[in-house]
């Protein structure tokens, strides 16, 4: 196989990685009735007049299942974390105990859970659509280059290929997460 259909399969996979990786965070901020420090990821703080995240001013574990724990730097942060929170339409009621803001993630409800896998089910599409951008792009630029009607078919072959490879990936992490949703 020549240099320059190489490139372009390399660049393509770069591309359909780029997919994948979009998705796998999306899929992160989608929460599944169990806690995670990723679903404060979009929570900004007021901290000394500017919009801070808040994992730049508080630790945020998850001391069990249910529970977020934040725990700021500096104690005069406390009712400006919880604040934020509360901003941020997320859904959950922080309580401050002097030291800490705890946060009780509350079970999902069967309606919420059909909600979070239509939104999962979506996020897999634009990523399948991605992909089929790069595969779409990739025979673009194979048509451009100087190579035999043979050549081109097998590129084209291998590029079809990898974009099969790449929805099945799609399809298997959001099987995955579509479970982990709806388990109760």
């Amino acid at each position: 196989m020549n240099e320059e259909i190489t490139f372009v399969l390399d660049t393509t996979k770069e591309g359909m990685d780029g997919a994948m990786s979009h998705l796998e965070k999306a899929f992160i901020k989608i929460r599944a009735g169990k806690a995670s420090p990723a679903m404060l990821s979009t929570v900004m703080v007021e901290y000394y007049g500017s919009q801070t995240p808040l994992t730049q001013v508080a630790n945020i574990n998850t001391p069990d299942a249910r529970t977020i724990s934040v725990q700021p730097w500096e104690k005069n942060m406390l009712q400006e974390i919880e604040k934020a929170i509360m901003n941020s339409n997320l859904g959950f009621n922080p309580m401050n105990n002097g030291d800490l803001v705890i946060i009780n993630v509350p079970p999902l409800t069967e309606e919420r859970r059909r909600d979070l896998v239509k939104q999962a089910k979506a996020e897999a599409e634009d990523a399948k659509v991605s992909i089929r951008s790069a595969r779409q792009e990739a025979n673009k630029e194979l048509k451009k280059l100087d190579i035999s009607e043979d050549a081109l078919a097998n590129a084209e072959v291998d590029v079809q290929e990898l974009t099969d490879t790449y929805i099945k990936k799609v399809d298997a992490i959001f099987q995955v997460k579509e479970t982990e949703i709806m388990k109760v």
